[in-house]
């Protein structure tokens, strides 16, 4: 699929302001999407919108499939009678900046446990509600909600240490247990049901303003998830369920032990099969999701580095191939030319450039990157291709502002490298960048929200290899001046994001640069 001149802004919901101490798909999810609007962005990157786990990342699930709960707005619930004023009246104050995520997750799940309650005392059922959704869902839904009620049964404990039986699926217990945890089965049902009538109301709200929403797709799926429980003939865990293998990257100048992710890995040959099903379904879900899919970790399609199960470092493992190439042709023989952006960040092989060049998927070019003398140079505008997606720096970078403060402090030279190749010299250094972003010969620039607001380092989404303090930012209304949707206007429309401009958008150019 070809791509536009387009631009657009990475912000996950949980960052968008709200009264209930995380982002949510209420109205103030609707009103990014008017500022969005109002500065003719045409694209909208969220992160992974599953339920998260340890950690609260978005790239460690519970399922490939479902929706984060957290994400569902109580307000919304208010209107449709599902809960009261009075329910949400002692809700406790979170700060508007941060997530506290242990807090937020203990009173909003109190929320929607009284939602759920509310609607069966009002006579309803699961069964009424839910019509098609638990038809077209039944694939994933069913193994998800008695995946996560026998995990609040146990006490919120790895599938490996439930009861023996469930654990590993017995086909006599797995009736016995659906019984026996049937009301918390039916509230996981009606909470994904409540998950995906909210979202899709946001995202058809954003698609008639002409916004598409880009999607993120982890390549690996974690281990205590409802994708491995319910599947375990995919992945590379033994009858026992103990890891036989496990994902990484080798080691490197950053890391002389590499990274040891954990995550299980994919049994391709089983996979391969079935003509690919597994992958299918889920790309097919994730489209129903959103517009377009970010494939993170894109070369591992190509080749994974394979770790030992019990390896306590990255250092042992070996390269692998993986049918990349035959796994996109099912996917485009099932789905059609579907639009597919690549994460290929890192070490990347001829191999993993022809695979993304076959299917003409663009790739990715983060400019904090691309500056000082060990800089990567394919990350500098001058030498980039149409096809491909320039950010200022991804989730996993500092903000703009905070990395130039940060460099310029560890007179690393970099500052003064970026202020020579960028010919500016003065003191908003993020504005600069981002405006180099939008003035590349690049199909799409994304630019993170922090970066649009220029905040420093505190506003950092995530820090990689830190065990805590991550994708936790928010920001808030009062940080949008007046003038910076305008400002943002002015910018895509001088560079011609998007390119296919009609009538009324020359002659909006017209007036908003006489003005």
């Amino acid at each position: 699929m070809k791509f536009e001149r387009s631009a657009g802004i990475l912000l996950h919901p949980t960052s968008i302001p709200s009264k209930f101490g995380i982002g949510d798909f209420g109205p103030d999810a609707y009103k990014f999407i008017d500022f969005m609007n109002d500065a003719r962005q045409t694209l909208w990157q969220v992160f992974p919108l599953g339920p998260t786990g340890y950690g609260d990342s978005p790239y460690q699930c519970f399922s490939a499939f479902a929706g984060n709960p957290l994400l569902i707005s109580p307000e919304l619930l208010i209107e449709e009678n599902l809960l009261a004023e009075s329910d949400v009246a002692d809700y406790p104050s979170f700060s508007k900046t941060k997530i506290e995520y242990g807090e937020v997750i203990k009173s909003k799940t109190a929320l929607l446990k009284k939602a759920f309650e509310n609607f069966k005392t009002s006579g309803n059922s699961v069964e009424n509600i839910c019509g098609n959704f638990c038809e077209e869902n039944k694939f994933w839904l069913e193994d998800f909600a008695l995946f996560m009620a026998a995990k609040e049964f146990h006490g919120g404990v790895i599938w490996t240490d439930w009861a023996e039986d469930l654990a590993f699926r017995k086909p006599d217990a797995l009736a016995e247990w659906k019984e026996k945890l049937n009301d918390k089965i039916e509230y996981q049902i009606f909470i994904q049901f409540i998950f995906a009538k909210q979202w899709s109301a946001v995202k058809n709200y954003a698609n008639e303003k002409g916004i598409k929403i880009i999607g993120d797709l982890p390549i690996f799926i974690a281990y205590d998830s409802a994708d491995l429980w319910a599947n375990k003939e995919l992945f590379t865990i033994d009858e026992n369920g103990k890891l036989e293998t496990v994902a990484g990257v080798p080691p490197d100048y950053f890391s002389p032990t590499g990274q040891l992710w954990g995550n299980p890995l994919y049994k391709w040959d089983k996979m391969e099969a079935n003509n690919f099903k597994w992958w299918k379904q889920r790309l097919s879900k994730m489209y129903e999701l959103v517009d377009i899919v970010r494939i993170d970790h894109f070369r591992g399609f190509d080749a994974y580095w394979e770790i030992p199960g019990d390896a306590p470092t990255a250092e042992t493992g070996r390269w692998v191939k993986a049918p990349g190439h035959k796994l996109f042709n099912a996917i485009k023989e099932s789905l059609g030319d579907v639009p597919i952006l690549a994460e290929d960040l890192g070490v990347i092989t001829k191999s993993v450039e022809k695979l993304r060049d076959d299917f003409e998927f663009p790739g990715m070019k983060i400019l904090q990157f691309a500056f000082g003398p060990d800089g990567d140079r394919n990350f500098l505008p001058h030498n980039y291709s149409k096809n491909c997606v320039v950010y200022t720096g991804s989730h996993d970078n500092d903000t703009t502002r905070g990395f130039f403060e940060n460099e310029k402090k560890n007179d690393t030279g970099i500052f003064e490298w970026a202020q020579e190749y960028l010919g500016y010299f003065g003191d908003d250094m993020t504005y600069q960048l981002v405006r180099t972003a939008y003035a590349s010969v690049a199909n799409i620039v994304i630019i993170p929200m922090q970066d649009i607001l220029n905040l420093g380092g505190e506003a950092r989404m995530n820090l990689p290899g830190s065990a805590g303090g991550n994708w936790q930012w928010r920001f808030t209304w009062n940080q949008i001046n007046e003038s910076l949707a305008g400002q943002y206007k002015k910018m895509t429309l001088l560079y011609e994001r998007p390119s296919d401009k009609n009538e009324t958008d020359e002659e909006e150019e017209i007036r908003v640069f006489d003005n």
